[in-house]
């Protein structure tokens, strides 16, 4: 008799993503998604787009108190985002 190499059907679809390329994309519309869970309702009304370039999240927001606000809270939303995805995808936070 042999022996069958089990994997989870996680890791089959991982391997797959990564093969194909597709990995890095996936992960940055996560992370785009995940701006509005990680920053709440409130924020999320004031933000009119967000995309990524360069491992940097850039977002414009039309109040800008609340754009200062963000600005000085940026290492942490970096983290806070990471998190949320589970990898590391950004680097900064630019708010505009």
């Amino acid at each position: 008799m042999f022996r069958r190499k089990v994997q989870t059907l996680t890791d089959v679809l991982g391997k797959a993503l990564r093969d194909g390329g597709l990995e890095s994309p996936l992960l940055q519309k996560r992370i785009v998604d995940a701006w509005d869970v990680v920053v709440g309702p409130t924020v999320s009304r004031y933000t009119q787009q967000k995309y990524i370039r360069n491992q940097t999240l850039c977002v414009k927001i039309i109040n800008p108190a609340l754009r200062q606000d963000l600005s000085m809270m940026r290492t942490q939303l970096v983290k806070r985002l990471n998190e949320h995805v589970g990898s590391f995808v950004i680097a900064e936070v630019r708010i505009y």
